[in-house]
């Protein structure tokens, strides 16, 4: 009776030890897993649909190795009545492309029917919003751009300077995504105008922007946006731009349609030269067409 007691409490002792063991086991691993997870970092994609909010940059690259080709489309003013068909009988377009020489590294080029407008572009990401080992709250990227009006001097006998016709845009566009359906950006932008028509007018202009995304399925979202000039900086002949519209994403295309007051649609026009109001119905519609094109495949 004594040896069977003395075995049992043997037996109960050796099963402890095992099942302890078992469990710190089970405590390493899941403490190594937890620490794996705080190793890792999780970046944040997809704040936007496209490169574009509506008219002005996103804080969106185009992928290493990929084109994407931009058509913007702008319809005339809807208040133009029945004889212009409220708009759709005039037109303005801009024909752009955009290479992603890295994830975070494009450059892009385009040319608008508004004033013949040529420009060419640079957009760099600086840092991504993330979780994680890294965790970071905002996706930061700088836009900087140079464009060229190509009209006819306004008086070809006087002595003209192909500086004169030169323009130039530059941003810092802050974005978070708060949810999957929520993103919102803020646009800080200089631009500088090396001719200007008048006196009255500014070679220099300083806005901020703001956009934003509400999603409503997987490919649908509403965006909105809106550039304030700083007083002072423009002159009161030009309006802060508004702008309002719907994206669609069909596989490899992104269709965004939209209402603006904005007629030009690059940052020199669109926030420094918006001469409609909307308030008294100087609405336009477009649309824009993104197309990628995958030229480089990742390795």
């Amino acid at each position: 009776m004594h040896n069977k007691l003395i075995t049992l409490i043997s037996s109960f002792v050796l099963l402890l030890f095992v099942s302890q063991a078992y469990a710190q086991d089970d405590l390493l691993n899941l403490l190594e897993q937890e620490t794996q997870n705080k190793q890792s970092t999780e970046f944040v994609y997809a704040t936007f649909k496209a490169t574009r909010i509506i008219n002005s940059q996103s804080v969106e690259t185009t992928a290493g190795g990929n084109l994407n080709f931009i058509i913007a489309h702008r319809f005339g003013k809807i208040n133009d009545g029945w004889y212009e068909l409220w708009g759709l009988d005039n037109a303005t377009i801009r024909l752009g492309l955009e290479y992603g020489i890295t994830d975070w590294l494009n450059i892009g080029i385009g040319r608008s029917s508004y004033l013949k407008t040529a420009d060419i572009y640079g957009k760099l990401r600086i840092i991504r919003q993330s979780s994680g080992a890294k965790n970071f709250p905002f996706s930061a990227v700088l836009f900087s751009n140079v464009a060229e009006n190509g009209m006819h001097w306004s008086e070809p006998d006087r002595v003209n300077y192909f500086s004169s016709r030169l323009s130039y845009a530059s941003q810092l566009l802050l974005a978070r995504k708060f949810s999957n359906a929520f993103s919102l950006q803020l646009s800080p932008t200089y631009i500088h105008r090396n001719f200007v028509e008048t006196k009255e007018d500014q070679n220099d202009v300083l806005a901020i922007g703001a956009g934003g995304r509400i999603k409503l399925s997987n490919r649908v979202s509403i965006n909105a946006e809106y550039f304030y000039q700083l007083p002072g900086t423009n002159s009161e002949k030009f309006y802060n731009s508004v702008a309002l519209g719907i994206d669609i994403e069909t596989g490899g295309h992104v269709f965004q349609f939209h209402v603006t007051n904005s007629k030009g649609m690059i940052e020199q026009y669109f926030i420094a030269g918006t001469t409609g109001d909307m308030f008294d119905g100087d609405i336009f519609f477009g649309f824009n067409i993104n197309r990628v094109f995958t030229l480089k495949k990742a390795k």
